[in-house]
């Protein structure tokens, strides 16, 4: 039987504790709750908001 490997594993810990992380700040500078709820929206896309931002820093 053919194996199969898993090599993406410590990629996903950088990015829960980077979710965590995003999570912990949102909802700190969060004024209701429904922006807390939003703050954790932000906080599962937020590689998204960083790659914009880099792009449009670099004139992509």
């Amino acid at each position: 039987m053919k194996q199969e490997i898993q090599c993406g594993a410590p990629s996903g810990a950088i990015y829960g504790l980077g979710l965590i992380g995003a999570a912990v700040y949102f909802i700190s500078h969060a004024a209701g709750f429904w922006m807390g709820v939003l703050g954790i929206l932000k906080a599962i896309v937020w590689p998204a908001f960083l790659v914009y931002e880099a792009f449009k820093h670099l004139g992509m």
